[in-house]
């Protein structure tokens, strides 16, 4: 008798038809499921058919892309949407607004539709059958050794982000057959520390079968590779290395129930070290497949101010350039008709040409504290900075025609908007800011669309759903060639894979890493100086002693902690990175119950627009919510799980 695909027992989930979806015509492996009711006999009788088997295991991978789906997107405090309504109810952001139970969670990535337990399950048993040779005979073994590699990352990424989620896990490492009884498919929590050495395990077999880079471009790009996996074993130890999981006693009573302890409260140097290894190997071997920090070359008459902001922007949204280590193609759009829709929700009407047009959403915003955040352009904080002052900010001063590249000549705005880092004009649009696109109106940086967001001004208010609450716009998700088509509500841009990992990313990793291990040193201030010069901005030792406050803040083990801390809130911003930092740092008790805030967008006259508003009250209680519960039902069935902490 066959066998037929079956659900996890453990997590009585069952595995759903997905779409086939591509990105420019390729990349199909990210969104297809064969029919359930597909004989594994029959899976793995082909190479056409076990590859299908195997993009059914890519299929599982988060969208982390989409406002609606993506943890570190929305839920913690970085982006903020309009009024609860038909687009934004029972998502995600319903965390970052303090509604997470135990009873139906959101982000359910244990055993909900999203489950990875049941896409850890499908890893399993295409493992068993690929490594054995008398199956698939078609299969070549040099193609059957990567695809082990592939799906032996995946099976390690699917334990990482239950890890980082829900902390203690059970490990998955076998698919249980449906002959096992009820005290089999009961299993337990591992200790975190057994579950990030199950982890990096995998991830160091994965590395040894895959390749360097992707050759056939135009078909297997996004495909995992060599720098993906030993690039997501760096994210791995650096997250067991920090507070949350290394020396935490808050968790010290988490504990099976035969009194196994799943949290260590004894810190341990030795951690930040085996990271700050992990992710120099990690920078090595990516440098080794020719990946480098994305600088723009295109276009000869754009000033050197734009031609830096095109770096930052184009960093992420240039499709496969030379810094992204992976990228994934999930749930992006399919045809350049059409936007996706994180391009969408992030766009205003700058267009004066096309005022009506509804492509663009005007939605997702960043609340004034990620605006106050960014540097000045001496790459010091703008609190640290003691040639300006900014204690002030929201006092009214007028762009002058030096500021032209960045500002509107002329147009009033806040003292905040003023005199800052790069990056920051790269990533935010707002009242009064320069927001240049390949279709400019004169085809240059010297007048190009402006950004108008009073009351009674075109970026404001489309319609009671359409609206930026915070006054800040993320110009850096939306790629440089989106163009109105008219009057009508469409537009067409360039979808780009999003970033799940850039080499910058990866280079403050590792600063932050060997900081921790060995505080300041030479090798630090390259890494961490690498991002900052591509910025625009000189080396950290050259900005504090020059403009700082606190000069020799570089120079000691906690005052370049949290430099390198700022510089990966900044760097990484609007990437879904934040809320993972400041979770894994410990610190997301102290910014996430921050009010939300921003420019009071109910007024027409720029004295009451820039008066601070209060916009949503967070609450983040700790220790609870460093962790999503299990589901109430899960913990009910299985006594042999235990609850986290609070929950």
């Amino acid at each position: 008798m066959k066998k037929r695909l079956f659900a996890n027992k453990y997590t009585a989930l069952t595995t759903a038809v997905v779409t086939v979806a591509a990105l420019f015509g390729c990349n199909k492996y990210l969104d297809v499921v064969p029919d359930n009711v597909v004989t594994i006999d029959n899976a793995f009788t082909l190479k056409r058919e076990a590859e299908k088997y195997l993009f059914t295991c890519y299929s599982f991978l988060p969208t982390e892309n989409q406002p609606i789906t993506s943890i570190g997107f929305m839920a913690g405090d970085e982006c903020w949407l309009p009024r609860s309504g038909v687009f934004f109810n029972n998502t995600i952001w319903d965390i970052a607004k303090g509604n997470q139970n135990k009873v139906n969670p959101f982000a359910n990535y244990w055993d909900g539709t999203n489950g990875l337990y049941a896409g850890l399950r499908h890893c399993n048993i295409f493992l068993d059958n690929i490594s054995d040779a008398n199956k698939v005979y078609d299969l070549e073994p040099d193609l059957r050794s990567q695809w082990l590699g592939e799906v032996e990352f995946l099976k390690a990424y699917y334990h990482f982000y239950l890890l980082r989620n829900y902390g203690p896990i059970p490990i998955a490492e076998k698919a249980l057959p449906i002959s096992s009884t009820p005290d089999q498919v009961r299993v337990k929590r591992a200790p975190v520390d057994s579950v990030v050495n199950y982890i990096v395990s995998l991830l160091d077999d994965a590395a040894e079968k895959l390749p360097m880079k992707i050759t056939d471009v135009a078909n297997e790009a996004g495909r995992i590779t060599k720098p993906i996996a030993l690039a997501v074993k760096a994210r791995v130890l650096v997250m067991a290395a920090s507070p949350l999981f290394n020396g935490n006693n808050d968790f010290s009573a988490l504990k099976n129930q035969d009194g196994e302890s799943l949290f260590s409260a004894a810190y341990d140097a030795a951690k930040w070290q085996r990271a700050a290894t992990a992710a120099k190997e990690a920078i090595d071997v990516a440098h080794q497949a020719g990946l480098e920090l994305y600088k723009f070359t295109g276009l000869n008459k754009l000033s050197d101010t734009t031609r830096v902001q095109m770096s930052i922007r184009n960093a992420i949204c240039e499709r496969w350039n030379s810094e992204l280590i992976w990228g994934s193609t999930r749930n992006v759009s399919l045809t350049s008709q059409s936007p996706d829709y994180i391009q969408s929700i992030c766009m205003g009407q700058i267009d004066p040409r096309a005022p009506i047009n509804l492509a663009a959403y005007n939605q997702l915003c960043a609340p004034l504290k990620i605006a106050q955040q960014f540097y000045t352009d001496h790459g010091v904080p703008i609190n640290e900075d003691k040639t300006y002052n900014f204690s002030n900010f929201t006092e009214l001063r007028t762009a002058t025609p030096a500021e032209r590249f960045n500002l509107a000549t002329g147009y009033q705005t806040a003292r905040l908007n003023f005199d800052r880092e790069p990056r920051f004009y790269a990533d935010l649009g707002f009242d009064g800011s320069v927001w240049y696109m390949q279709n400019s109106i004169t085809g240059s940086d010297s007048a190009t669309y402006t950004v108008e967001a009073k009351q009674g001004q075109r970026m404001n208010e489309v319609n009671t759903d359409y609206i930026n609450m915070t006054g800040y716009w993320i110009k850096k998700l939306v790629n440089w060639k989106f163009a109105f088509s008219g009057t009508v509500n469409s537009a067409t841009s360039e979808n780009y894979p999003w970033p799940m990992f850039r080499l910058a990313d990866l280079y403050l990793l590792y600063a932050e890493a060997q900081n921790e291990a060995a505080g300041p040193s030479e090798d630090v201030y390259t890494y961490l100086d690498r991002v900052r010069e591509r910025a625009g901005l000189k080396g950290v030792v050259a900005s504090w002693s020059q403009y700082s406050n606190s000069p020799g803040k570089p120079l000691t083990k906690e005052g370049l902690r949290e430099i390198i801390r700022r510089e990966r809130l900044i760097e990484m911003a609007f990437e879904g990175s934040r809320l993972w930092d400041l979770r894994r740092w410990k610190e997301a008790a102290i910014e996430l119950n921050k009010p939300i805030t921003g420019w009071d967008r109910t007024q027409a006259a720029a004295a009451g627009y820039y008066r601070v508003v209060n916009i949503y009250p967070q609450k983040f209680i700790a220790p609870r919510d460093y962790f999503w519960p299990i589901r109430e039902y899960e913990i009910s069935v299985n006594p042999m799980l235990v609850q986290n902490t609070g929950w």
